[in-house]
């Protein structure tokens, strides 16, 4: 038995928030969303793996540590979408060997976007 990939993960947002949840993932980040018949959920293709983000009455409060990392092609013209769409973007937690930032959604869910930065040399 091996473990190979994920499938999915699984966010929440505010129930009625709707609108402002698919303008985020998929107006601002790009991604297609994934219409099933039946269900609440909003589902967000990225990559092989989805989002699946579940409307709550009351979102279960989330860690500070605790965040979805995307790596992503062209860092820096998804930095300048989201800031654009004036996103307050955490830049100051540097990575070895990659470029990234955090910013959070609609429903104060924490996202990390990198991309490996080959101009920097790694640490040995």
């Amino acid at each position: 038995m091996a473990i190979h990939s994920i499938n999915h993960v699984q966010l929440t947002f505010p129930a009625g928030a709707e609108g402002q949840i698919r303008n985020f993932y998929s107006d601002l980040l790009g991604l297609p969303e994934l219409r099933y018949p039946t269900g609440k959920a909003l589902r967000f293709a990225a990559g092989p793996q989805r989002i699946e983000l579940v409307p709550t009455e009351r979102g279960p409060a989330a860690s500070a540590a605790s965040h979805l990392a995307l790596e992503v092609d062209n860092l820096p013209e998804l930095r300048s979408r989201l800031l654009q769409a004036q996103l307050a973007l955490v830049e100051n937690r540097a990575l070895p060997g990659y470029l990234r930032f955090y910013v959070k959604d609609p429903a104060g869910n924490q996202l990390e976007f990198l991309e490996p930065d080959t101009e920097q040399e790694y640490a040995a």
